[in-house]
């Protein structure tokens, strides 16, 4: 039985045995979006995924989708030689990340969701390995009517498993209109999560958001062209202070060759736990951080 567990790479993952998660990652990736950023090795991504483990991180949820350079038994090989767990993405991104003509851009809803929910439950790519959240996406400022379908399909994967969403919202946009289509589609609230929130620090919107019963994850951590760490950690400190923990989760959302240390950039996977981390910690103390690292993801990556 899923329900009620975490499905990873390497089979069904009791919550309880889930330890500090990065919530937003890509170990393997090559979209149209960004040219030359690529990465694709297993030797690199394991370096990267050993280098997050040796200060502590134990959980990945890697959210590459269909199409976009995802490596199934690739992931399951560095989970298993690594010893985290990898939570692996079914679902779509945003139009920009697929060329034109791709049948992904022209399918119907309903083909779109049986291809999620077979995923899901029987593996991705024909490997087995099963996925165990589903991505989503939409465009800045707009939802086209292509990331419509998808969102609606995925949507509709959800309702039908029990699973999780994760859905890119470009520098937070669109983020009322994506959760009134999950809703519409039958999804349920405690299984929505708005990724890249932290690029836009509205108290205000993360507030109501929160109160529809959607959770957010704060995944630009490390990347100063969007905001400084000391301003994530402001916000954080205060959404957590008026009472907003227990919807929020971190990540960094290294989705280019130039954020992996293995591949010669910054900041690395280590720097969510051994940069970023302990400065929270000073800041709002343990139990409210862990409860961003561990309670939460325990949470809401476990099947409804």
């Amino acid at each position: 039985m899923t329900t009620g567990m975490i499905v990873t790479v390497t089979g069904l993952l009791d919550p309880a045995d889930l330890g500090p998660t990065d919530a937003h990652e890509h170990l393997f990736l090559d979209t149209p979006a960004q040219p030359g950023e690529g990465f694709a090795d297993i030797d690199h991504a394991e370096a990267e995924v050993e280098e997050g483990a040796a200060t502590g991180l134990r959980g990945i949820v890697e959210l590459t989708p269909i199409g976009l350079g995802r490596q199934p038994r690739l992931l399951r090989q560095v989970a298993e030689s690594t010893g985290v767990a990898i939570i692996a993405a079914s679902g779509f991104h945003r139009d920009a990340h697929y060329r034109p003509g791709d049948w992904v851009l022209e399918a119907a809803a309903e083909e779109l969701a049986e291809r999620i929910v077979d995923e899901l439950r029987e593996g991705m790519d024909g490997t087995g390995v099963r996925a165990g959240v589903i991505k989503g996406g939409a465009s800045l400022d707009e939802i086209s009517s292509a990331e419509e379908r998808r969102l609606r399909a995925i949507a509709r994967a959800s309702r039908a498993t029990g699973a999780p969403m994760v859905v890119h919202t470009e520098a937070a946009t669109c983020a009322h209109e994506i959760v009134a289509l999950l809703l519409e589609g039958g999804a349920a609230a405690d299984r929505i999560t708005l990724a890249h929130m932290d690029r836009n620090m509205d108290e205000a919107l993360h507030a109501d958001l929160v109160a529809r019963g959607v959770s957010l994850v704060y995944d630009t951590i490390g990347r100063e062209k969007y905001a400084t760490d000391d301003a994530r950690l402001d916000f954080i400190e205060r959404m957590v202070g008026a009472g907003h923990g227990a919807s929020l989760m971190l990540g960094l959302d290294l989705g280019r060759r130039g954020y992996h240390r293995a591949w010669g950039g910054e900041p690395g996977l280590r720097h969510l736990l051994g940069g970023f981390v302990p400065r929270l910690r000073e800041r709002i103390g343990d139990g409210p951080t862990d409860q961003l690292l561990i309670g939460n993801p325990r949470r809401l990556l476990a099947w409804a």
